[in-house]
């Protein structure tokens, strides 16, 4: 490529990252997409998302690898990230989910401007080539921060013998000193969660806390309870769809299972789900790239008690829009906006945007 195709594709890839909608779009798309990542303050999205997509850009325009201030910043973001208890799986997912908009947009802005399809190709190998590096600089901080975290491998064994149930459940709850026939309660939060309780400890990969007392924190974690000693297994899985299910409707704190019950047996039901798209399909169709906007637009209404001053700042856009998004969602589809289908139907909409 000539010095001066390449400068046209610098050129326009500059513009595309100065452009006042894409950030507040991409931390919308990660937000709506990552749920272990939706449920960090979205300035903390904004502010890494802005670092990366400056540092890529610079990277562009110079043709170059990452710097090692740059892969610094990569695996600060990794510790960050580990000690949030945001899965690696999830880091990558939100990085992917930026890169897919990012990209998208150039794309468009490219074919708008007359640039050669294949200048834009060379720059996208180019960003693979320095993204690849960034990606193995944070998953090694990331997996070094969480290996190096207390394991607690004696409360561990102990709770993997509770939720056992019969007699190995009977000697973990004397072993613990819970009360034997107590009713219990069951926390799951995500690793990184930084309350801790008498008998805590990382399971599976969630932190699983169980206690004779109604647990409190402010970080999001599900409860279920109080439960009987040999139905511990059943609480358990109750408190994992609880936290599930806060995640992925923004809540914080310690949400118990009869809060958000019926979210919950909705978000399990994929058959349910299917019908429900295939009755809006024409109404999908209809929105076209619309939708997904539409749909965040709606969840965000629903989420602030529908509040379009509240919905409109945490979807970084003008209340109006967010009015107006939600009424044209009624309009199409037919849904009450304010009821239990909208929220399905458009959680089930971004979900098939992935």
């Amino acid at each position: 490529m000539t010095a001066d195709g390449w400068t046209a594709v610098v050129d326009l890839i500059e513009r595309v990252m100065v452009d006042e909608d894409l950030l507040p779009s991409v931390v919308s798309g990660v937000r709506a997409n990552v749920r272990e990542v939706a449920v960090l303050p979205p300035s903390d999205i904004a502010g890494h998302t802005r670092a990366l997509l400056t540092a890529a850009t610079r990277a562009l325009a110079a043709r170059r690898g990452p710097t090692e201030a740059e892969l610094s910043f990569v695996a600060e973001l990794g510790v960050t990230r580990a000690r949030q208890g945001v899965p690696i799986e999830a880091v990558l997912g939100a990085i992917h989910v930026a890169e897919r908009a990012i990209w998208a947009r150039a794309r468009e802005v490219a074919r708008a401007e007359g640039v050669d399809a294949d200048r834009l190709l060379d720059a996208r190998e180019l960003y693979d080539d320095w993204a690849d590096a960034v990606r193995s600089r944070l998953i090694t901080a990331h997996r070094t921060t969480k290996a190096t975290a207390d394991p607690r491998p004696r409360d561990a064994a102990i709770l993997r013998r509770l939720m056992q149930g019969g007699s190995s459940a009977a000697l973990a709850v004397a072993e613990a000193g819970l009360p034997a026939n107590g009713r219990l309660w069951v926390l799951v939060a995500r690793p990184g969660f930084d309350e801790r309780y008498p008998l805590c400890a990382i399971v599976d990969d969630l932190f699983v806390a169980v206690s004779a007392r109604m647990p409190t924190a402010r970080a999001t974690a599900g409860l279920a309870g109080p439960a009987e000693p040999d139905q511990l297994a059943p609480a358990r899985n109750l408190a994992l769809a609880a936290l599930t299910t806060a995640e992925s409707t923004g809540r914080t704190g310690i949400v118990h299972i009869a809060d958000v019950a019926w979210q919950a047996a909705l978000t399990d039901r994929t058959d349910l789900a299917g019908a429900l798209l295939d009755r809006h399909q024409r109404a999908r169709a209809t929105l076209g790239p619309n939708a997904e906007p539409v749909a965040r637009a709606v969840l965000a209404w629903l989420d602030s008690d529908r509040d379009v001053t509240a919905a409109g700042a945490s979807l970084f856009v003008h209340p109006n829009t967010v009015r107006n998004r939600v009424r044209r969602f009624a309009e199409v589809t037919g849904v009450d906006p304010a009821g239990p289908n909208a929220w399905w139907l458009c959680r089930t909409w971004l979900r098939e945007a992935t």
